[in-house]
């Protein structure tokens, strides 16, 4: 469009008629007019326009280049609009931009299909994934976006169809994980708006539900209606308590919605309590129906000391999970009250003693997940939050150096157990223990050094590359025991063995790229770098 009506149009009302005088360098006369027009047109000579507004409507422009765009007619309900891998229901009839009909409207039953899949044409997908349940639209696709489909197959040269769609209803369908094994989808409609009247957050839940396993027979092996006494199950979410693909999509649930999963093994029975009739390793299916749930409480307004009864209740259901193995869980307590932590004003000196103590203990519970999950430098951070403040703490100090000896930096563990025995000498033997392990550690890393370092130089130089091959295996972990806190004692240590994660810090000189691990080596052999070269 020039440049004149551009600007002049958006300035009418439905019905006007306007008349509009426009100069050469706003009509045909603009340098990068987009209309061309005959050598002998007008186009340096001012022009008047008589315009008549007939109509005009929203429209959503979908795609930039408006290839896609949306005109709605009558609005939907709700907000939620299908998406991949979504079942749609929908009424389309379409035509031509020049107004030949090429799919009748007087369709008896609605089209059915998976969105995602290249079952109805590109543009006319990308629109009806912008339409509520409900909604009548008109959507108009240029021929970039009219990919062949099962819905029309258009004659070559077609420019722009204009498809008129009445979206009937979709059924939810949700890949979990994205890979197509754990897969939800809804059977009956819950009530209220997706997802903020799902349980996102940990709530108490009650649920009835049948359990399946996925072979032709669909083999019931549980039933709450039937072996429950037709009493529903009611659980906390966030705990551990039911498989982890249940747990999943339940949070993804509206009350009173009734949903069908099919759960492969990993996310079902085999990292939890398999019901006797169950094979390991089976593909499960759960029809699921969200009978309701009750958001914990809201802190705000609550006095001090029962917000810290609060926080120890999560905490103590944190330490369950953690002494159950569950640390992504535990972590996930610990900080829920961390984060409403922020929001808590201590009112004199004891109670600030008591809230920074716990904080505190929060933090190092904290550590110590991170620690279990192999995680050390988040570890290592976890404890710097307790030091920044209190550079004496002793527990702290421990943790931070079991942290720092599992990310292989030997001698800022050292120093920390070190100063342990400064600050408190009652720490002396938890300290001495851990310089042990230290000592052990360092001496393993030694030997398979001295095996690695074995006739380096012997070699020619295209063999270099393989030796650093043979000892690229993990280190040794150091043993922690569990206190009925969560955490992790200092002393006892003797109990099991710590994942290793081997994390450490890139460098970046040509001596590393070339050979990684030389570096260690030769700080294990007693030699630096310069000395060898």
């Amino acid at each position: 469009m020039i440049l004149g009506l551009l600007e002049g149009i958006p300035t009418m009302l439905k019905g006007e008629v306007a008349m509009f005088k426009i100069k050469p360098q706003l009509h045909y006369g603009e340098d990068d007019c987009p209309i061309q027009v005959s050598s002998s047109f007008p186009k340096d000579d001012e022009l008047h326009f008589e315009i008549e507004m007939i109509d005009f409507f929203k429209a959503k422009v979908i795609t930039d280049d408006l290839g896609v765009v949306k005109k709605v007619i009558d609005e939907g309900q709700g907000w939620e609009s299908p998406r991949e891998p979504y079942e749609v229901k929908v009424r389309i009839s379409a035509k031509t931009g020049d107004g030949k009909l090429i799919l009748s409207p007087e369709q008896k039953e609605p089209y059915f299909f998976t969105f995602g899949k290249s079952e109805v044409p590109k543009g006319l997908e990308m629109g009806i994934g912008t339409m509520a349940r409900g909604e009548k639209a008109v959507i108009y696709v240029t021929s970039q976006y009219l990919s062949d489909s099962p819905l029309l197959h258009l004659e070559e040269g077609t420019e722009e169809v204009h498809f008129e769609v009445e979206l009937v209803h979709f059924i939810q369908v949700r890949d979990m994980l994205g890979d197509g094994r754990l897969m939800k989808r809804r059977i009956h409609d819950g009530r209220g708006e997706f997802p903020m009247d799902c349980p996102l957050h940990d709530s108490r839940l009650q649920v009835h539900y049948k359990g399946m396993l996925l072979n032709e027979e669909k083999t019931v092996f549980y039933d709450t209606r039937v072996d429950n006494d037709g009493q529903p199950l009611e659980f906390s979410s966030g705990e551990g308590l039911v498989p982890e693909g249940f747990e999943m999509c339940v949070r993804l649930m509206l009350p009173g919605e009734v949903a069908l999963v099919t759960c492969p093994p990993d996310y079902a029975y085999d990292k939890f309590p398999r019901p006797a009739n169950v094979p390991e390793g089976a593909h499960v299916i759960w029809e699921i129906e969200l009978l309701g749930f009750e958001m914990p409480q809201d802190w705000t307004g609550l006095n001090f000391r029962s917000i810290m009864d609060e926080a120890e209740k999560i905490r103590s259901t944190g330490n369950r999970l953690f002494k159950e193995g569950k640390f992504e869980l535990a972590k996930a307590k610990y900080e829920k009250v961390l984060r409403e932590f922020n929001h808590v004003n201590p009112q004199d000196d004891e109670e600030g003693k008591e809230f920074v103590n716990t904080r505190n203990l929060l933090h190092l519970n904290v550590a110590a997940c991170y620690l279990k999950m192999g995680e050390s430098r988040k570890s290592i951070e976890a404890c710097n939050k307790v030091l920044d403040a209190n550079p004496v703490h002793v527990k702290a100090l421990y943790r931070r150096g079991m942290a720092y000896m599992s990310a292989g930096d030997f001698n800022e563990a050292r120093a920390d157990f070190k100063a342990m025995t400064t600050i408190d000498k009652s720490s002396e033997p938890d300290a001495t223990a851990a310089l042990l392990k230290l000592k052990q550690k360092e001496q393993e890393l030694e030997r398979k050094a001295r095996k690695q370092f074995k006739g380096l130089f012997d070699k020619k130089p295209g063999e270099i590359a393989d030796a650093r091959t043979e000892g690229a295996e993990e280190h040794e972990g150091v043993v922690e025991t569990q206190t009925s806190d969560g955490e992790e004692e200092p002393g006892a240590d003797k109990a099991r063995e710590m994942h290793e994660s081997g994390d450490a810090s890139p460098r970046t000189s040509w001596f590393s790229h070339f050979w990684p691990t030389g570096g260690r080596l030769f700080t294990a052999l007693g030699l630096e770098r310069c000395s060898i070269l």
